[in-house]
């Protein structure tokens, strides 16, 4: 019965600004993602898994590419009430923007009243992970809260980058936003649980919390800034732990993994989780399935054998569609649909999104190739960052050069 009384919102408005320069010119959930997938696919993907088929997309900044996707990819039955719909900023509100996420929310009621949900489920739009929703749901349920925050447990050094969970029994005490000295748990002091900005409301606790944050000029409206809180000080916010969360076809190694792909390093890190013989996040459950859809391409196609001068192969790497090696070497890398790598090539360690050209004798190493790069003929990336920061391009503090969209990268 929750089942078919719950709406879901999935938040993709956010600017991205951290992730730059692959938000340049492209809303954060629409990047491209472990060759075939954007990050909104698993977002997504997990709430149509859990058997939510109601879903509203909010988004804002540079959303055309997502909002393409979404159309092209996420069609449900209308015939059924099911549906995916991006809901852009309507500044029904007012004459202004979404000024936060709960105010995203706060803006976009009309569809919670033309619903009528009794629960609403909110996610965001750019995290790598696997949730079975509906059981999380069952939890708020039983818990008699109006509100529940799903908690991850993360090592206690990282406290600062995310929102820290106190409970008891089940009950938020305190909600600390990016504390400098976190308390560790009781049954492993090196590890906190943190906000994995996973929210399951009473429809209308959330719609009156909404209405007073609107109307507090004090406000930053966040949902996890604000609305929790608000929760957490009347004790009516329940937590869920993750790590109960037991997804169909998953394994001890990759059954709570959950990575926040808010940076370039975080970004390419993930990506780079896939490739390894027994990944710790694993794309290959066919259980609970990662949905997308992709254009009608050829396979991907390794040419020329030569054992000696040279062969086209692909070791430790995940290769989409329609990429071509041809007589180059491929290593840990991630190269996504329609990339092209020509003769004594060499790539390593890197992420190459889509149509991305790599000619001959070319070097690419520790980097992230956006869309439609063209790296020419004896030409080098990731191995001088001086010289990678003289062209414009951005290098990480761990040393990673990303090469911005349609750039071309000479010798």
């Amino acid at each position: 019965m929750a089942m078919k009384r719950t709406l879901a919102i999935v938040l993709a408005g956010g600017e991205g600004k951290r992730l730059m320069p692959l938000t340049e010119d492209r809303a954060k959930p629409a990047v491209p993602f472990g060759g075939n997938y954007r990050l909104i696919d698993f977002s997504l993907s997990n709430m149509v898994n859990s058997g939510y088929l109601k879903i509203v997309v909010l988004t804002q900044y540079k959303s055309h590419s997502l909002d393409t996707h979404i159309a092209r990819t996420w069609r449900m039955s209308g015939l059924l009430g099911n549906f995916v719909a991006p809901m852009p900023a309507q500044q029904r509100r007012g004459p202004h923007w979404y000024l936060g996420s709960a105010d995203a929310i706060y803006q976009s009621l009309n569809v919670v009243y033309d619903e009528r949900p009794d629960y609403i489920v909110i996610t965001g739009a750019d995290n790598i992970y696997r949730m079975d929703f509906s059981q999380m749901v069952d939890y708020h349920i039983a818990s008699g809260m109006p509100a529940t925050v799903a908690g991850i447990r993360q090592p206690i050094e990282l406290a600062d980058q995310f929102g820290v969970i106190k409970e008891k029994d089940g009950v938020v005490e305190e909600f600390l936003e990016k504390p400098k000295n976190a308390e560790g748990l009781d049954d492993d002091p090196s590890v906190v649980l943190a906000s994995m900005g996973n929210y399951v409301f009473d429809t209308k606790a959330l719609i009156e919390a909404l209405r007073k944050d609107a109307a507090n000029p004090d406000s930053k409206h966040d949902m996890g800034g604000d609305i929790v809180p608000y929760f957490v000080e009347r004790g009516e916010c329940a937590v869920y732990d993750f790590k109960d969360n037991i997804v169909p076809g998953s394994t001890e190694r990759d059954r709570d993994y959950w990575r926040d792909v808010g940076t370039v390093d975080a970004y390419y890190d993930a990506n780079l989780d896939l490739i390894s013989i027994h990944p710790i996040f694993n794309l290959y459950n066919y259980d609970w399935p990662l949905l997308t859809q992709t254009d009608p391409l050829p396979p991907a196609k390794f040419v020329h054998g030569d054992m000696g001068s040279r062969m086209g192969h692909a070791v430790d790497s995940l290769v989409s569609e329609a990429v071509i090696v041809s007589g180059a070497e491929v290593t840990r890398s991630v190269l996504s649909p329609k990339v092209a790598v020509h003769s004594w090539a060499q790539v390593s360690d890197s992420v190459i999104l889509n149509s991305a050209v790599i000619n001959r004798r070319a070097r690419v190493h520790r980097a992230i190739l956006d869309k439609n790069v063209v790296v020419e003929e004896n030409a080098s990336v990731g191995f001088d960052h001086e010289l990678d920061r003289s062209r414009g391009f951005t290098v990480t503090e761990s040393g990673i050069t990303v090469v911005p969209k349609d750039a071309i990268v000479r010798a």
